[in-house]
């Protein structure tokens, strides 16, 4: 059975540069589509987020001297890349795919609208919702928690490489412990990195639930919106 019948994907642009260490690696790509393309079948609708760090991250920029305004529209620019490259995969695959951009850039993909995607998704196409929201000052995971809430999707997925929220970065310190549910309010309290603050205290006011999970491991994905319980839960 289906736990969730529409939900909104968060990628990270970073994984999809693989053990490349920048651009997008083919391999993981195909990976990535391949686990979409699987619950797409099973009908659920999906939208999607990619971030661009994999080629340009304003933050980062405007630490080494870019302008912070410029800077987040190139990172804004890198996730259409990245959308584009995951609709030609995902087509490779025989899915339907579409990429609608905040910013105006026909015919690289059409402009959003919440109506415009909605209708998408209820024909079973692919969403992909780039250009983050359009506007600088905002992280990709502000944009997937904004769209999130516009497509009226069940729950956010946030798909990185570590398999949910811990204590602390389990990468550095070996100590660190996982959760396997946590509230919106224990995440501002321990201080822990899930997204930005803008990002949890909107999917907080608006009562959007996060899984936190693995997906550079093949079939999590499916897991999840088979109701598995891997990742961690944040909710309210």
């Amino acid at each position: 059975m289906i736990k969730y019948k529409r939900v909104l994907l968060k990628l990270s642009g970073e994984s999809l540069q693989g053990e490349r260490g920048y651009g997008i690696d083919p391999t993981r790509l195909e990976e990535y589509a391949l686990q979409i393309k699987s619950i797409s079948d099973k009908g659920v609708q999906i939208g999607i987020v990619i971030g661009g760090g994999n080629i340009f991250r304003g933050l980062s920029g405007a630490a080494k001297g870019f302008d912070r305004y410029q800077g987040d529209q190139m990172g804004m620019l890198a996730t259409v890349i990245n959308s584009l490259a995951l609709k030609s995969a995902l087509e490779n695959k025989g899915s339907k795919a579409r990429v609608l951009t905040a910013i105006r850039m026909e015919p690289v993909g059409e402009f959003y609208s919440q109506p415009k995607a909605i209708e998408c998704l209820e024909k079973g196409e692919i969403v992909i919702l780039s250009a983050g929201t359009g506007n600088p000052y905002f992280t990709t995971d502000t944009g997937s928690s904004l769209r999130g809430i516009e497509i009226k999707a069940d729950v956010m997925l946030k798909g990185t490489r570590v398999d949910g929220v811990y204590t602390a970065d389990p990468e550095k310190d070996p100590t660190a412990k996982k959760f396997d549910k946590i509230t919106f309010d224990e995440i501002y309290n321990r201080g822990l990195k899930v997204m930005d603050l803008t990002a949890t205290t909107m999917c907080k006011e608006n009562n959007l639930p996060i899984i936190v999970f693995d997906m550079d491991t093949p079939g999590n994905l499916e897991k999840v919106i088979l109701g598995e319980k891997i990742g961690t839960l944040v909710s309210n």
